[in-house]
């Protein structure tokens, strides 16, 4: 077989390797001393969003034809997995520019990607993703919020609920019905700003975990805004928030890879240095059995979700026939059960320490609980995957 001692098999590039080294390093020094805190006080990271923004890591995947770093998707999930290590809420800066702006990546005209590509990518402004409605969850479908054209304007009303990063971000892709008939194929999408004049924002979210990253309604009332703000054609908003969601599932996979990641660290260190019966805890076999579960658990969840990055990047290029709806939602169901399970066993390893807020293990913990819900509850994720077998 010809060629095969050159085929590197299922690893990640040395520039790859790099940047992790590097996202770690700086996640360390400037994220990892506030995540307590920022936690604890339920305030948005700023000292995060400095960090990545002057490290151009703030919003690594818009193309460099619009100022950005151009990463690809195995880049994103690496920056996102190393600062979820240390703080899943500053995680959700990286995240969530992603997810908010890459509607306009797939389908917003050229004059709307310059528009509102070029401030992320500056880090002038963060992005937010507005689909979900109070009741519309699951049921994307079966939003209320409207858009009514009129003249070279529409106009929106309406209330979208569990909106990450509200209030902070300036930019928001808004799906609106725009023809009521049609359903799903009446959807359509829009880039509305937090400046427009009708745009309001409900008291944050008060939360499980994910503390520093804000949870709010967001209110429409008579939102008046340029007919050149609709992404794509009117009627594909929908198709446009599933294309999206195909792609930025990989990144809660990432989230929960990293927030995993931080909990079985700290856990292991801990049984070697934690001394019972005479001797460290790392030294006996059922703990032993507990990390080697961990750690078996969350490699499994990295290959998979890797693998799905890589079909990311190949459909973003143009590719067909990568299974991408699958590993999407393969990716983030996984990882975020296994994140769930890591986290608790990490707590567990701890015994009574892991339940106090004196070590970070119980913060991992709740936040990990959100990557089962968020972006589509891993219930419906498990409906997607029915629908979309290879």
């Amino acid at each position: 077989m010809a060629g095969t001692k050159d085929f590197d098999l299922y690893r990640p590039s040395e520039e790859h390797d790099m940047l992790r080294d590097s996202v770690r390093a700086l996640a360390e020094a400037k994220i990892a001393p506030y995540a307590a805190e920022v936690d604890e006080e339920g305030r948005f990271p700023e000292e995060a969003r400095a960090a990545l923004t002057a490290a151009d890591l703030h919003a690594i995947h818009v193309p460099e034809a619009f100022g950005g770093a151009g990463a690809d998707a195995l880049a994103t999930v690496i920056v996102i997995e190393e600062v979820a290590r240390v703080c899943a809420s500053s995680s959700l800066i990286p995240a969530v520019n992603k997810l908010g702006s890459l509607p306009v990546v797939l389908a917003g005209s050229e004059a709307l990607k310059k528009k509102y590509l070029g401030p992320l990518a500056q880090g002038d402004a963060m992005f937010s993703y507005a689909l979900s409605e109070p009741d519309a969850g699951s049921d994307a479908g079966g939003m209320k919020t409207k858009a009514v054209r009129d003249g070279d304007h529409y106009v929106l009303n309406g209330v979208k609920r569990w909106i990450t990063n509200a209030g902070v971000s300036e930019y928001y892709t808004v799906m609106a019905v725009t023809d009521p008939d049609k359903r799903t194929k009446g959807i359509s999408a829009f880039v509305v700003e937090k400046a427009d004049e009708g745009v309001s924002f409900g008291a944050p979210e008060k939360k499980l975990g994910i503390k520093g990253s804000p949870t709010r309604e967001v209110y429409l009332d008579n939102v008046r805004i340029p007919a050149d703000r609709l992404i794509g054609e009117e009627g594909t908003g929908f198709a446009t928030a599933m294309k999206t969601l195909d792609h930025t599932r990989i990144t809660i996979a990432a989230q929960a890879l990293g927030i995993a990641q931080g909990a079985l660290d700290y856990a292991k260190g801990y049984v070697q240095e934690r001394k019972q019966f005479g001797k460290p805890i790392g030294d006996f076999q059922g703990v032993q059995f507990m990390l080697a579960d961990m750690a078996m658990k969350l490699e499994a969840a990295r290959q998979l979700t890797y693998a799905a990055a890589a079909k990311s990047e190949r459909v973003a290029a143009g590719g067909e026939k990568e299974d991408l709806t699958f590993y999407g939602a393969a990716a983030k169901c996984y990882a975020s059960d296994a994140a769930m399970e890591i986290t608790t066993d990490a707590v567990q390893l701890l015994g009574g320490y892991g339940y106090t807020r004196d070590y970070p293990v119980e913060r991992m913990m709740r936040d990990a609980k959100i990557t089962q819900i968020y972006e589509g509850t891993n219930q419906v994720q498990r409906i997607v995957m029915a629908r979309n077998l290879p």
